[in-house]
């Protein structure tokens, strides 16, 4: 710990051990305050696209833009979260998306929206790193499967609630409103952070070595991995609504629905893959198994894009929760993987290369439907998941 912060521990009462639900509850808000931006915005991309007269191209830059930003700080976050703490990252950095968003707000052009969203992802991406570490510190390994399930559950349930809240928002008030909103909720996970965070009872942990993840061979693998996972979840997520918009005529409201109930249910399957990890004290081999059926039903939603939207919209909802039903996991091989007093630095490593992956996939798969089909770009997606799984081998565990 520095030094100049001994002081001020030394003389703060400890917080008993129960008081690790209280971390994880203020971890699990403002991780859903900041994911909601992300996974919100696709909610009104037909908005989007609508008031700034964009190209589908075009949205998916608007739709990358917060990762833009991300991936150039949050390995930076994450160093500066193992050298300062949890509370003051997710405080400054909330703080500074809020700003961020209530400027994109007011925007008048496409390239000054593209701006202040990768500002507001460059300002928040610490939350990523310090929420992670600070359950990484209060969680034992025998229960750490499923306290990141939860906080990384925190990710789709943002994205629910923005699901529903952004469009209805737009719809009754204006676009502005949509943002202003969440700024509003940025601001908050800022507060809740500041004021209820806090270090584990005597912990005393060795910062002399910054850079200790990033000579970890298995932490480089399982982050190169994990991004071939992402490239999936963010085609599938980013491009929900208009492809039932445009490709299948569902109305927004429908399709945003349908959005938002995905989110749910990967939220509820990051827990129980967590918990199922921590039974079986197994990380690497379930990740690979959700490759298996990520790959799987998102080939199924590719050969049945042209059938009913009974079908569809079933089938686009199971892909979407095997996409989002990883990254629990991921975060918790990668953290074990460091080890507590740099698994700061380890997130902020692969949530790098996730923003990297997020950066690519939206670009990527509108692309491919702009100039071949949405049934290639499905494909596509269909075959990253297995790429991630090949390279997950040589680090799947032996059952104990």
């Amino acid at each position: 710990m520095p030094r100049r912060f001994a002081s001020f521990v030394s003389s703060t009462p400890a917080p008993p051990r129960r008081y690790r639900w209280t971390i994880l509850a203020a971890g699990v808000f403002a991780q859903a305050a900041n994911s909601a931006i992300l996974l919100g915005l696709p909610a009104i991309a037909p908005a989007i696209r609508s008031e700034f007269e964009l190209t589908l191209t075009q949205v998916g830059v608007v739709l990358a833009a917060l990762s833009f930003g991300s991936v150039a700080t949050l390995l930076l976050w994450g160093i500066v979260a193992d050298w300062i703490g949890e509370r003051a990252v997710i405080a400054v950095g909330q703080s500074g998306a809020a700003a961020a968003l209530l400027w994109a707000a007011y925007v008048s052009s496409y390239t000054e929206l593209v701006a202040a969203l990768t500002v507001a992802g460059a300002v928040g991406a610490g939350v990523n790193a310090a929420s992670g570490r600070a359950v990484m510190a209060w969680f034992g390994e025998e229960e750490r499967g499923l306290a990141l399930g939860i906080r990384q559950m925190a990710v789709p349930l943002g994205g629910a609630v923005a699901a529903l809240a952004l469009p209805a928002l737009n719809n009754h008030i204006s676009l502005h409103a949509a943002f202003d909103g969440l700024a509003v909720a940025c601001l908050a996970a800022a507060l809740v952070g500041a004021l209820l965070l806090r270090s584990e009872p005597g912990q005393e942990e060795d910062h002399s070595v910054v850079a200790r993840p990033l000579r970890d061979p298995r932490v480089w693998r399982i982050c190169i991995a994990s991004t071939f996972y992402v490239t999936t979840q963010l085609s599938l997520l980013g491009f929900f609504v208009l492809f039932l918009h445009d490709h299948r005529g569902v109305s927004t409201s429908v399709a945003a629905g349908g959005l938002a109930t995905t989110q749910v249910l990967g939220g509820i399957a990051r827990i129980v893959v967590g918990r199922l990890s921590d039974k079986l004290r197994l990380r690497i081999v379930p990740l690979r198994w959700i490759a298996l059926g990520l790959s799987l039903t998102v080939g199924v939603l590719a050969a049945s894009l042209d059938g009913s939207v009974w079908i569809v919209i079933p089938a686009l909802v199971v892909a979407g929760t095997f996409a989002l039903a990883w990254n629990g996991l991921s975060f918790t091989a990668t953290a074990e993987a460091a080890g507590r007093a740099r698994s700061g630095a380890a997130i902020g490593l692969q949530q790098t290369f996730l923003s990297g992956g997020a950066i690519v996939a939206p670009i990527v798969f509108a692309t491919v439907v702009h100039n071949a089909s949405w049934r290639l770009a499905f494909v596509l997606a269909a075959l990253s998941p297995l790429v991630g799984y090949a390279l997950l081998s040589p680090l799947a565990e032996r059952r104990p």
